[in-house]
């Protein structure tokens, strides 16, 4: 039975392949060389079996093609010599050259997009560009000047700012490499939402990923934030306690804490207890209201319906 693994490409680009070798199995960063689009590539693996299974998916973002997975698989060809990997780096090495070339057609044709980035087919059949724009660009002269230059297939790919964030990748605000670039297998949509049910600042310097969209992990801790937040009084509501009714000021989600406000002054309970002094005043309430009311008029006063007039004096 082949061994399923994951290969790793430039720029995050990763896939689905099939290893048929019976004397050899694949490991983890092992060079190899695949069934491409047209050719060969050379990636790593980055998974393999089972766990390769699981992390890719409909979503893990294309194979060496670019596209989603197939049924399938493409193969694993052979393991890569030192001399293809070789061959291979310095492919990489001159792939910024090749992309300040290219940065120089576009202003000659005034094209409106920024090169991301250029990426070799190990075999030298193709070269992808990565870029963006704003809108669509007629970039047809551009791919047959191109053409004729490197003497290849040219293949213009437009990419969005999060896709070009996850090629690049980098560093993001917590110190860490960008998760789009390192295991995020799906960049899910994030909208303001999320920050506001988790009371962040919405000041977008703060909440801004490298590529000026929100950042990926406001979504992270959402579920947790939404679910325990249920648990506990809305802020700015009255509720009613053993010092009768007092305002819910704010909640500490982490420390279970309820802070609250009225004539007395300010105090912080447990959120435990706030929910027993609510019961045990829910439960009183009821004897209260079950005493008799007292009379509006005093009893020695009559109504108006039962006075007599009193009778005319005598002549």
């Amino acid at each position: 039975m082949p061994q399923t693994v994951e290969v790793r490409f430039k720029g995050n680009r990763k896939g689905l392949f099939d290893w048929a070798g019976e004397d050899e199995q694949l490991r983890m960063r092992d060079a190899v060389i695949v069934d491409a689009d047209r050719g060969q590539d050379l990636g790593r693996v980055s998974a393999v079996g089972e766990t390769a299974l699981k992390k890719c998916g409909s979503s893990c973002g294309g194979c060496a093609s670019g596209e989603a997975p197939p049924g399938d698989r493409a193969p694993v060809l052979r393991i890569a010599s030192r001399e293809e990997v070789s061959v291979h780096e310095e492919l990489r090495r001159s792939e910024e050259d090749v992309r300040r070339a290219i940065i120089t057609r576009t202003r000659s044709h005034k094209l409106p997009m920024k090169i991301s980035d250029a990426e070799w087919q190990w075999d030298r059949k193709k070269l992808t560009v990565y870029f963006t724009s704003e809108k669509r660009v007629d970039f047809r002269h551009l791919v047959r000047e191109l053409a004729s230059e490197f003497k290849t297939r040219i293949e213009l790919r437009q990419i969005g700012v999060r896709d070009e964030a996850a090629r690049l990748s980098g560093v993001g605000r917590c110190g860490r490499e960008y998760c789009c670039s390192t295991w995020l297998t799906e960049l899910s949509p994030v909208n303001l939402g999320l920050a506001k049910d988790q009371r962040l600042s919405l000041n977008p310097s703060q909440i801004s990923g490298g590529c000026g969209r929100l950042l990926c992990c406001l979504k992270y801790e959402h579920e947790f934030y939404v679910t325990t937040r249920k648990r506990f009084p809305k802020e700015g509501r009255m509720v009613v306690t053993a010092r009768g009714q007092e305002k819910v000021v704010a909640v500490d989600l982490f420390r279970e804490r309820v802070f609250l406000r009225n004539e007395e002054g300010p105090r912080v309970v447990p959120l435990l207890q706030l929910k027993e002094e609510v019961e045990a005043a829910a439960a009183s309430a009821p004897a209260v209201q079950s005493a008799p009311a007292a009379p509006s008029t005093p009893p020695s006063a009559p109504r108006a319906s039962d006075r007599v007039a009193a009778p005319p004096p005598a002549p």
